[in-house]
């Protein structure tokens, strides 16, 4: 059998791989990245069928969130451009202008005069909640209770799930949902020339160069313990690590089944209490968009989300149009194929003809958005860094979220965890250190 020592292991090619190896090795710690696919990236990965480029589902950098401030930080600039500000809205099978400013909000037949005072009212509001007191409370009961006209509710549950990548207003906290709608408002988003892929290349960059082993179709099939603390980990092909620190980056699932005596953790219930977040994804690369000028759109009444990314971002190498449809669901499941239906009906209603238009096409009917957010059903209100029974294990991802959200989550949260493993490693070689000094002094 095959033993290599190292500081430590990261679990997990995604972006919260990518950033928790980078952070140990800037810390002058060894490190083995080990990823079970053959291509780095996870989900922040990018297809290109035939130079017309796909991110795995609705991917946007939130600007002035946790990610955006890692790649800033590390120098990583990256090209592209913001969503538009001319948003749609889709209501009763109509496409009506979005009272995004109030020039259109005045002039949209989608409020009544009192709807429409209402809605700047909250717009105002927004941007002065203390969202940290509203953590023990659903997005919904906020709702209710703050927004009395419904269509300003609609509208208002639409800004929310765009931000979040979530429908689930009776279980989501309403606090960190009103952070992130904060963020969008303030901030904006950046769609990426090259689409995500540009963000993984990047990072793999900065792992060589600072020294990260990456080794790529190396699964893990154990965590191994010993009196409590991390020893090694144990991949399918039988190579071991001898190592003292772990970060798995992995869903709570995953790494609830690697780890041996998991019953008996905090991994348990992370993985007992844990709801993910699911959309339907359809991507489209058009020799030309129908209807020209409508780039967003925003279901309404139906859980829909439309993008013409080529707008903002370079997607293609050859002038085609690449677009994104999604439909969000929530933990119960759906039907694939009536969630396709509902798409191209929604395309249907945004470009009329666009079937004439395809040259590439992109399906993924049951795409993971996080793997749990922010919920009233946590007892554990912060999962991780540390997985507390086990010294040396840490957990990082989507899901390990101290109040961010999507990406900037997986990122704040490999930070979370390297850092600690890092001063961890730390405290173990300044006492290694010290012992011979004791023991020359008794």
């Amino acid at each position: 059998m095959n033993r290599k020592r190292y500081d430590a292991a990261v679990i997990g090619g995604g972006l919260a791989g990518w950033i928790a190896a980078i952070e140990l090795a800037r810390a002058g710690k060894s490190v083995v990245l080990l990823e079970k696919s053959n291509r780095m990236g996870g989900r922040a990965r990018t297809a290109d069928k035939r130079s017309v480029l796909f991110n795995l589902g609705g991917h946007a950098l939130y600007l002035g969130g946790e990610l955006h401030a890692v790649l800033q930080e590390w120098g990583v600039q990256l090209e592209g451009g913001r969503a538009s500000s001319s948003p749609f809205a889709i209501w009763h099978n109509r496409v009506f202008p979005m009272p995004a400013d109030p020039v259109k909000l005045l002039a949209s037949p989608l409020l009544s005069w009192r709807g429409k005072t209402e809605l700047v009212r909250l717009l105002f509001k927004l941007g002065r909640i203390a969202t940290d007191t509203l953590e023990t409370a659903s997005l919904r009961e906020w709702a209710e209770k703050e927004i009395g006209e419904p269509m300003a509710r609609h509208i208002f549950y639409a800004l929310c799930r765009t931000a979040t990548f979530t429908q689930d207003p009776d279980l989501q906290a309403a606090g960190p949902v009103l952070k992130q709608v904060q963020r969008s408002l303030k901030n904006g988003v950046l769609y990426i020339n090259g689409g995500w892929q540009t963000i993984v290349d990047r990072l793999e960059a900065l792992a060589v160069s600072a020294g990260v082993h990456i080794l790529s179709g190396k699964a893990v099939s154990a965590v191994e313990q010993t009196d409590g603390a991390v020893s090694r980990v144990t991949c399918s092909d039988g190579e071991t690590f001898e190592l003292s620190q772990v970060i798995s980056t992995l869903p709570p699932a995953d790494t609830y089944r690697l780890v041996r005596n998991a019953e008996h953790t905090m991994l348990r219930r992370w993985k007992e209490e844990a709801r993910p977040s699911m959309a339907a994804c359809l991507d489209l690369g058009l020799k030309r968009l129908p209807t020209p000028g409508r780039n967003l759109a925003f279901g309404l009444d139906q859980p829909v989300f439309f993008s013409n990314q080529s707008a903002s971002a370079k997607l293609s190498e050859h002038g085609t149009i690449v677009v994104h449809l999604l439909k969000y669901n929530n933990t119960g499941g759906s039907d694939p194929k009536a969630d396709e239906r509902m798409l191209e009906q929604t395309m249907s209603l945004l470009h009329p003809g666009w079937e004439r238009e395809v040259v590439e096409r992109q399906y993924l009917p049951a795409m993971p958005v996080v793997h749990d957010y922010m919920h009233l059903g946590r007892t554990s209100r912060f999962p991780g860094p540390a997985v507390p029974e086990i010294r040396g294990l840490y957990v990082a991802g989507d899901w390990a979220s101290h109040g961010e959200m999507l990406a900037d989550a997986a990122a704040a949260s490999a930070r979370r965890a390297a850092r600690q493993a890092a001063a961890e490693l730390d405290r173990i070689g300044r006492r290694a250190g010290a012992e011979p000094l004791s023991l020359l002094s008794v």
